[in-house]
């Protein structure tokens, strides 16, 4: 009787192949980060960021289809990061000004860990949200702002900040003084996250606390 053929069964792509590609694809985004940083979005070319990452350009379309793509996962991955740790700090129902304090440190926190993304958004975003493929940053400066000026107004009507203050032109002045360390601070500095954010806080909140 002839022998039953047994299936063939692909095997599966090995994990320290997946891993060591995943490696690879993080490695070009933080790459294109910094040149995107550095150069500005409209400046910089497909070609200029593979020269950066020792690579022809045809080889990075394997990876990434377009600068377009390698900017959105970019700004989405540090977006992520950033919200998943202020809605970890919203929902951990703490006083405002302990909250203020926790949102603080954790921007500090993304700007450690994303600080080429940081600097991106700040320069590009105002004409990037004109994109249909960047609209999500428009979302998440909408929730942004009303994070902190909820933070704030609880804080006021708690007595926990002064009464009159401007929240309005304190969630400004917070929002640009922390985010603008990203173009000053470098990872492995003297000074960790959680000590400029003590430190900031220190100055900030010495202006606004109530005195006792």
């Amino acid at each position: 009787m002839p022998t039953k053929k047994k299936p063939q069964v692909t095997a599966p792509k090995k994990p320290a192949a997946a891993a060591a590609a995943h490696a690879r694809r993080s490695e070009l985004l933080e790459t294109a980060a910094e040149v995107f940083a550095e150069q500005g979005y409209n400046a910089t070319t497909v070609r200029r960021i593979a020269d950066h990452a020792g690579m022809l350009a045809g080889s990075l379309y394997y990876h990434f289809d377009s600068k377009e793509s390698m900017l959105e996962e970019i700004l989405r991955t540090f977006l992520d990061e950033l919200w998943d740790g202020y809605d970890t700090v919203l929902a951990a129902g703490l006083g405002p000004r302990e909250t203020l304090e926790a949102l603080v440190t954790e921007s500090f926190r993304e700007i450690d860990r994303h600080r080429a993304a940081v600097a991106i958004y700040q320069k590009e975003s105002k004409q990037l949200v004109a994109q249909d493929r960047f609209t999500f940053l428009a979302e998440s400066q909408r929730k942004f702002e009303k994070a902190w000026l909820s933070t704030l107004e609880l804080g006021v009507a708690e007595r926990v900040f002064r009464a009159d203050l401007d929240v309005r032109l304190t969630y400004r002045f917070v929002r640009d003084t922390v985010w603008v360390a990203a173009s000053w601070y470098r990872p492995g500095g003297q000074h960790s996250p959680e000590e400029i954010a003590r430190q900031y806080l220190s100055m900030v909140l010495d202006g606004i606390a109530v005195r006792t």
